[in-house]
C-alpha cells in the first residue's frame, strides 16, 4: 500500500496544493510554520478520518474560508483507491472511498494503516494514563474492527453507571437490582476489552524490546508493562468491593478505564529518570513496534510519518533509526525537518535515495 498523491483545498495554511509522492522516502523541508506538519496531518486524515493534533475538524479550515477538502489516491492490492475528506462549517464531515460515503467512519479505520511519530508524542510519557490508553486503543482498533465499537459500548455503560451514582447521592435511594443490571453490562463489555488489550500487549512488548535494543545497541535496560486492575481480580468482584467508595465519590473507580502502561528505565520511572534522548528513543521504539504489529496483522506495510524527530537524538541513534526504516522492512515514509542539508546528509550516509520537497508558506515544490 502507498499514497500516490494528495490534493488540499483550504486545509490549515494551504489554499490549494497538490503533490505526487515517491513509493519510498519523501522528505519535506522548510522553516518552522511553513506547513510541513500540516501536510502530514492531511495524510493522517485520509487514513484515520481525523487530524493527529486537534480533534476539532472545523479548526482545520483555512482562516476566512467555509470548508476544507483533502483528497488522495492510494494503491492497495494493485487497485487504485480514491479517498476524500470534506469538512464544511455547521455540517457533518463527509468521508468517501471511491466516491461512496461511509455509513460510519469506524468502517474506514484499519483499511489504510498509518503510524505517526511526532514531538507531541511526549504526552504519552509525561501526561496521565488516558494518553497511554489512547495509544493502545489506536493500535488495536486498526487491526480489530469490533474493538472500537466495544469501546463505545463500554463508555456508554460507564456513563450510565456514573449517572446512576450521582442520582443515588441526590435522592439517597439505592436500587441494588438496577445496580446489578448496570454492573453486568459494564463487566461484559469491560472483560472483552481487557482480553483484547492483554493479548495485544503479549504480542506488542517483544516487538518494542526488539526495536529499543536496536536503537540503543542494547546499552540501556528499559521495561514496558501493562497495568490493569483486572490482572489480579475479576471485574465483577472489583465493582462489588468498590461500591461504597463509588457512592461517596459519585463515579466508578474500578475498571478498564483505569488501565495504564508503565514505562521504566533501570527499574525507575522513565518520566522522572530518563533523559530527553532516552524518552525520545522509548517513544520511537513504541511507534516502530506499532508499525511492526500493524504490518504483522494487516499483512502489508503501513505508512510511516516522521515529524521533526531528529532533534534530541544523537547522531548514532538518528543513523540507526533511518537505516532501519529506509530498508526493506518498511514501506512508504514521509519525513519533515527544518534542515535540508541534514536530511540529504543522513540519507547519503546510508545510501538510500530520498525524494525531497521544499515547503514554503503553503506551497510544496520538488527540490
Amino acid at each position: 500500500m502507498w499514497l500516490k498523491n494528495i490534493t488540499l483545498l483550504n486545509f490549515k495554511n494551504y489554499a490549494d496544493a497538490s503533490v505526487a509522492f515517491s513509493k519510498t522516502v519523501n522528505a519535506f523541508v522548510g522553516d518552522n510554520g511553513a506547513g510541513k506538519t500540516n501536510l502530514l496531518d492531511a495524510i493522517h486524515y485520509l487514513c484515520l478520518c481525523k487530524g493527529y493534533f486537534n480533534p476539532i475538524d472545523t479548526q482545520q479550515i483555512k482562516t476566512g474560508e467555509d470548508l476544507f477538502l483533502i483528497q488522495g489516491d492510494f494503491e492497495r492490492d494493485e487497485k487504485n483507491e480514491k479517498i476524500t475528506c470534506g469538512v464544511k462549517r455547521n455540517q457533518k464531515k463527509q468521508f468517501k472511498r471511491n466516491k461512496k460515503e461511509y455509513d460510519k467512519l469506524a468502517d474506514h479505520i484499519g483499511l489504510f494503516p498509518l503510524v505517526m511519530i511526532s514531538p507531541y508524542d511526549a504526552s504519552i510519557i509525561i501526561e496521565g494514563s488516558e494518553e497511554r490508553r489512547r495509544f493502545m486503543d489506536n493500535v488495536i482498533s486498526q487491526t480489530d474492527a469490533r474493538y472500537l465499537d466495544e469501546l463505545i459500548i463500554y463508555n456508554k455503560h460507564l456513563l450510565n453507571r456514573n449517572a446512576f451514582l450521582k442520582q443515588v447521592a441526590i435522592n439517597r435511594r439505592y436500587d441494588p437490582t438496577l445496580f446489578e443490571i448496570i454492573d453486568a453490562q459494564l463487566v461484559a463489555s469491560g472483560n472483552k476489552i481487557f482480553e483484547k488489550r492483554k493479548q495485544f500487549m503479549l504480542d506488542f512488548i517483544p516487538l518494542f524490546n526488539q526495536h529499543y535494543a536496536y536503537l540503543s545497541n542494547s546499552s540501556e535496560q528499559v521495561n514496558l508493562e501493562y497495568l490493569s486492575q483486572l490482572n489480579d481480580s475479576l471485574f465483577e468482584s472489583l465493582l462489588g468491593q468498590s461500591v461504597e467508595k463509588d457512592k461517596i465519590l459519585e463515579r466508578t473507580t474500578t475498571g478498564i478505564h483505569k488501565d495504564d502502561l508503565i514505562f521504566s528505565i533501570r527499574d525507575m520511572p522513565l518520566k522522572n529518570f530518563g533523559s530527553q534522548g532516552q524518552q525520545k528513543s522509548f517513544l520511537i521504539a513504541l511507534k516502530l513496534a506499532q508499525y511492526s504489529y500493524l504490518q504483522k496483522y494487516k499483512g502489508f506495510k503501513p505508512l510511516l510519518l516522521l515529524d521533526d524527530i531528529f532533534d534530541k537524538l544523537d547522531d548514532h541513534r538518528v543513523h540507526k533509526l533511518m537505516e532501519m526504516v529506509s530498508h526493506h522492512d518498511f514501506g512508504q515514509i514521509f519525513i519533515t525537518d527544518t534542515g535540508r542539508e541534514r536530511v540529504l546528509n543522513i540519507f547519503n550516509r546510508i545510501e538510500v535515495p530520498v525524494t525531497l520537497f521544499v515547503v514554503n508558506n503553503g506551497s510544496i515544490n520538488h527540490a
